[in-house]
């Protein structure tokens, strides 16, 4: 068998040595006789996995003890509408900056339940950085702030956390979550979609502060409301137990690499070596501000925009696989998520090195 390099955004890269175990342990969990996957989520084994599950993901984010852990379904599309519908009130003001695809689709939905206000936004920018704090005007009454932390389909970046005064922010980090470190207290939530830098897709986890919970509007479905999650464990059904299980293994192999600030290192020289690669080639670009550029998904062209097709074809003959951007900006897109190794980039650096000199 081989394993070839997988740039993919999302289902992404999982450690191989995580999936080593889970398939060493699929037939049989810890000599039970069965799979983890045919397992009871209310078992004594399984709960103590959801458990050391969280007290590593609390380990490697530091997080305090008056915020509540929880591991839900619907991706991180579903908190679209959760957050509002939880942190809002049905007329209250809520404040969002948009800096690209998701955090425009988080404002369509948040305006279903609750009177969004766009306090900034890099749309008149072509969204190729992210608004400056003096650019956001926050009013104190509103509930909430919410951005994304990193665009996936962009390649745009925060280089700061915005300053919310008493207002609550919320901040929707499913692209960079576990890639740096982060100060859990400055944020009323933090959310993120699994199959990024956590684990397989069907689990999404949400940090939230205590004091935000048990204020969900009345048409909330119970689903819906964070507060029964809170209370029930992440157990009110029957979650996603296998990515649950998977994501208590990554965390594990992030805690054996060093945590997140060994992990924010590596992930610092990967971005670095491909940026290089780009910028000092004459042949590559990439559009967005520099000061924004995300570690985690690193977007870019060809200037001869004709060869891109056959760039995409011999990458992938050359086991580079899920290169081609996104739909919405075309192009080539490398996601370099935590378990994308280093040996990847350098393996994807020389062949866009090669690349330029046949075609250049």
């Amino acid at each position: 068998m081989i394993r070839k390099h997988n740039f993919s955004a999302g289902p992404a890269a999982i450690p191989s040595q995580v999936l080593e175990r889970a398939q060493a342990e699929l037939l049989d969990w810890n000599q039970q006789g069965l799979s983890i996957m045919e397992m009871s989520h209310r078992s004594k084994e399984f709960v103590g996995v959801a458990q050391k599950a969280e007290t590593d993901f609390r380990r490697l984010l530091d997080i305090p003890d008056n915020y509540k852990v929880l591991f839900l379904q619907g991706g991180a599309t579903s908190q679209f509408a959760m957050i509002p519908l939880n942190l809002a009130t049905e007329n209250q003001k809520t404040a969002y900056i948009d800096t690209g695809m998701w955090s425009t689709k988080a404002i369509v939905e948040a305006k279903r339940y609750s009177q969004v206000q766009v306090v900034a936004s890099s749309a008149a920018r072509d969204y190729l950085c992210v608004p400056a704090q003096s650019e956001i005007s926050l009013d104190a009454d509103v509930a909430y702030l919410h951005y994304a932390s990193n665009e996936t389909v962009g390649g745009v970046s925060f280089d700061y956390v915005p300053r919310t005064g008493e207002v609550p922010l919320v901040v929707d980090m499913s692209s960079d979550i576990l890639s740096k470190r982060i100060d859990v207290s400055q944020f009323g939530m933090i959310y993120a979609g699994a199959q990024k830098n956590i684990g397989p897709a069907g689990l999404t986890v949400a940090i939230i502060r205590e004091d935000l919970l048990g204020k969900a509007q009345s048409t909330t479905p119970k689903m819906y409301d964070y507060k029964v999650h809170a209370q029930a464990e992440s157990m009110s059904n029957t979650p996603p137990t296998f990515a649950w299980y998977l994501s208590g293994l990554v965390f594990e192999w992030l805690l054996q690499q060093g945590g997140v600030e060994a992990i924010e290192k590596i992930n610092a020289r990967k971005a670095s070596k491909l940026y290089q690669a780009i910028d000092g080639s004459g042949f590559y670009y990439n559009k967005i501000v520099s000061a924004n550029r995300s570690l985690m998904n690193v977007p870019f062209n060809i200037k001869d925009s004709a060869l891109e097709a056959k760039f995409l074809q011999l990458s992938t003959d050359a086991g580079l696989l899920n290169l081609k951007g996104h739909k919405a900006a075309g192009g080539m897109r490398a996601s370099l998520y935590n378990a994308v190794g280093e040996a990847s980039v350098d393996a994807l650096v020389n062949f866009m090195q090669d690349f330029e000199r046949r075609y250049g």
